[in-house]
């Protein structure tokens, strides 16, 4: 007979990022580079396994190929186990049918068996694109002491911030007694970090009555939570006050890819005790030439700078020639910025060549949006992206 496990993470990763744009027209949201050598996903994946939890199902659907192919059997994260390990969960064909995921909390209903398996006490729900270092055992140990229903991770936002955000109405013991999805006025700055911990029997149960419901949207934030507390469940907010980004936008992938320069910078990845891990195949180290420059920047591996780098993130093998001068910009992967070439306030993704003297983005000022080349494209030597502009792959 099979051990069980106490806690299973189910790893919501099946989004399709339309706010990301150029970046996700063929690959999932958490399968997007991030700060030179990761990819979004690889956040969640390292807390898992940093934090005990060795089993953990992954939930795709969206353009899922890249992202089945970078988890592999998760030897990167320690996570190939014989019982346990991570496993791709995308929808699969039932009795009646191929069913594609219709919300958060249908995805999980599909994949109960997968819990079963396992026969855990509880169960962690996980989204698979935010940018964040936590230990889930801490919060367990808060669900189980507060012997909860649920437990949802918590944090502080601006109160002109919060409509964005699903809102906790808390007691002073922690307990929830209110939840809104994005209020237009809220009465709390608890937002929900769309992390749960459920008590499995009562996870099942639920989701087995919401998908009995025909008018349900089967979603956590929309339909379980609200059904939870209505029915007078015990729903416990657990506070979190480490870095958190929810990166679906590309000024906030920007931004939080910028939180990792400066002389102290908020978001630090060099914490050997909280390694976050990656599929990152190393390249040769990086070299900076006679000509280059290089100022408050991050460089991975094979990157070659010939030029001026100032205040960006590069990622492997991205060549600067000389005379070019990236500047408050991320460039994922096997990029080259050619002689002359100017890039200003960018995201570039991967395989992009920008051609001699070419001028992509403008310098950073109050109102100048993100220019944005997504992956494969080339811009012809003297060619002009202007602040803003988007190009597809197509």
């Amino acid at each position: 007979m099979l051990k069980k496990k106490e806690c299973v993470a189910m790893l919501l990763a099946g989004g399709q990022g339309s706010r990301l744009y150029a970046l996700t027209s063929k690959i999932a949201k958490p399968a997007v580079s991030f700060g030179g050598k990761y990819r979004i996903i690889d956040f969640t994946l390292s807390n898992c396994v940093n934090s005990g939890i060795d089993t953990v199902g992954v939930l795709t659907q969206y353009q899922p190929l890249l992202l089945n192919d970078y988890i592999g059997n998760g030897i990167p994260w320690d996570l190939d186990r014989t019982f346990g390990g991570v496993k791709i969960l995308p929808p699969y064909q039932g009795r009646s049918g191929a069913d594609w995921y219709k919300g958060t909390a249908n995805a999980i209903y599909q994949n109960i068996e997968f819990i079963k398996r396992y026969d855990p006490e509880y169960v962690v729900v996980l989204s698979g694109d935010h940018i964040y270092r936590m230990d889930y055992s801490k919060m367990l140990a808060f669900h189980k002491k507060n012997k909860a229903d649920c437990t949802i991770a918590v944090i502080d936002v601006p109160i002109e911030e919060a409509s964005r955000f699903g809102i906790m109405s808390v007691r002073d013991d922690g307990s929830i007694w209110k939840f809104t999805e994005k209020p237009k006025n809220p009465d709390s700055t608890k937002a929900s970090m769309g992390i749960y911990i459920f008590s499995c029997r009562k996870l099942f149960a639920y989701l087995e009555a919401d998908d009995k419901d025909p008018g349900s949207s089967n979603d956590f934030g929309k339909n379980i939570i609200p059904d939870m507390l209505a029915a007078g469940e015990k729903l416990m907010a657990y506070p979190f006050e480490g870095y958190w980004k929810d990166v679906g936008t590309i000024k906030s992938l920007w931004e939080a890819n910028m939180d990792m320069l400066g002389d102290d910078p908020v978001l630090r990845l060099g914490d050997k005790k909280w390694r976050i891990f990656s599929r990152h195949e190393a390249s040769a180290p990086h070299f900076i030439g006679l000509g280059g420059h290089v100022v408050n920047s991050s460089l991975t591996e094979g990157a070659e700078i010939y030029g001026e780098v100032i205040n960006s993130v590069l990622g492997p093998d991205v060549t600067v020639a000389p005379g070019a001068v990236v500047r408050d910009s991320v460039i994922m992967g096997q990029v080259t910025v050619g002689e002359g070439a100017v890039v200003d306030y960018s995201i570039i993704d991967e395989k992009v060549s920008v051609g001699k003297n070419a001028r992509v983005g403008a310098p950073r000022a109050d109102g100048v949006e993100i220019t944005l080349i997504g992956a494969g494209v080339s811009i012809p030597e003297n060619g002009c992206l202007a602040a803003g502009e988007m190009v597809y792959p197509e």
